[in-house]
């Protein structure tokens, strides 16, 4: 009897090499599948059983999230009335290593009586579920790396891989963007990642504007009152400068004196609004500063944002 490391060592190798030998030949149909998939005017409908079932609830939950509508029905339910919800519209990616698999008999059925595209993935390519197919993505001929060769393995990385290749080069195609997929991720730590400056940023309203030739009493108090620990110098509505703590320590033996131009240090670091959230984060850390000002193309300041913003909204 092997030892658990030897036994996990030899099926991460096996599958490597099964998921290399499909990568340098991809089904034939694959360019086809994927131009499928574009055109369709409804939704892409992913069915099997069993553990194929299970791979193809990932794909279509990969697909819906990277830009395509997509969804898992089962094939047995499918003949219990969730037929239904297959539309001529929609495409099909139906999923039997064996392509024989009986529950899937009638949804395949339908798809040819409807002339619904099917999209068929099965490593046997003179199956039934093949034959009937529009696009025939076939896996390669690699067995399976449980002890009986029997359990879905090999068979499954493949499909699951199979249809991240599809999901993806269908959103590349697409020109699906990061802004798009946090719309589809507005949850926990991707979400927050995926986030831009302007939707956590502080408006207009907020900002701790001063004027250059203001005296440092009315600096202080702008500081003070809106609570970022900086004063923006404003001329002419664009940014000419910024104010911060230690700009204040380094002027302080003639610190009443002087107007807020003579204190501010006028090539201040500023941000765009459609810049990601964690780059924001970066350039605070970077520069070692707790706030900054975020301003459009031409230098007009429309928004701050403090390193709390960020922390509090989960990026990290």
């Amino acid at each position: 009897m092997r030892d658990a490391i030897t036994v996990a060592q030899d099926v991460l190798q096996k599958e490597s090499a099964a998921l290399a030998t499909m990568a340098k030949e991809l089904p034939a149909d694959f360019v086809s599948a994927v131009e499928a998939i574009l055109n369709v005017k409804g939704r892409v409908v992913i069915s099997g059983v069993g553990k194929s079932g299970h791979i193809g609830r990932k794909i279509a939950a990969t697909m819906a999230s990277t830009g395509t509508p997509s969804y898992f029905v089962h094939g047995a339910e499918a003949s219990h009335g969730d037929l239904g919800m297959v539309t001529p519209d929609d495409v099909c990616i139906l999923i039997s290593n064996s392509g024989e698999t009986a529950e899937l008999r009638d949804i395949t059925l339908y798809t040819r009586r409807f002339n619904i595209p099917l999209i068929a993935i099965s490593s046997k390519i003179n199956s039934t579920l093949m034959q009937a197919a529009d696009h025939k993505l076939n896996l390669p001929p690699v067995p399976e790396v449980c002890s009986i060769g029997k359990a879905p393995t090999t068979s499954t990385t493949l499909t699951l891989a199979l249809g991240d290749a599809l999901a993806v080069a269908v959103m590349e195609q697409r020109g699906f963007n990061a802004d798009q997929f946090q719309t589809f991720h507005p949850g926990g730590k991707l979400g927050s990642q995926m986030s831009q400056v302007h939707q956590l940023m502080h408006g207009v309203d907020s900002l701790p504007i001063v004027a250059a030739n203001d005296d440092m009493s009315e600096v202080l108090l702008t500081m003070t009152s809106k609570g970022f620990g900086v004063a923006m110098v404003v001329e002419g509505g664009k940014l000419k400068g910024l104010i911060s703590d230690g700009d204040l320590r380094r002027n302080m033996s003639d610190l009443m004196g002087k107007t807020a131009g003579e204190i501010a240090s006028t090539d201040p670091v500023t941000i765009q609004p459609d810049l990601l959230a964690v780059q924001a984060l970066a350039i605070l850390n970077e520069r070692k500063i707790s706030s900054l000002a975020v301003t459009d193309d031409d230098g007009v300041p429309v928004g701050i944002i403090h390193i709390h913003d960020l922390l509090r909204a989960g990026v990290v």
